[in-house]
């Protein structure tokens, strides 16, 4: 696939993944900045690593599921896999601004 084609896809998944909600903070993962990478190979599999606001959160299978669903709208996606990381750990500087606002936190 062409890499603009690629880069496509890319943008659609990260908006895909805009609808999956942290159930605990009630924000999706991309603007809370659990998403650290997406990664699409030629066979338009995706591996999207990310990790949890901590280690040990038990909403990790949760939220694999809801990644999964969330990417089988798009048609052109063969597989999923979800990668859990813990390095760099999370924080609250990963957040967007909109998250920021929504959770009441200063600039």
């Amino acid at each position: 696939m062409p890499q603009s084609e690629t880069d496509e896809l890319k943008d659609r998944v990260l908006e895909a993944l805009e609808d999956v909600i942290d159930p605990e903070l009630g924000i999706d993962i991309v603007n809370l900045g659990l998403v650290y990478g997406v990664d699409i190979d030629d066979d338009n599999n995706v591996l999207v690593t990310m990790t949890l606001t901590f280690m040990g959160c038990p909403l990790s299978a949760s939220l694999s599921y809801d990644v999964k669903r969330a990417l089988s709208e798009i048609e052109e996606i063969k597989e999923v896999e979800v990668n859990f990381v813990w390095d760099p750990p999370w924080t609250k500087d990963r957040m967007s601004r909109y998250a920021r606002i929504a959770l009441g936190l200063s600039e």
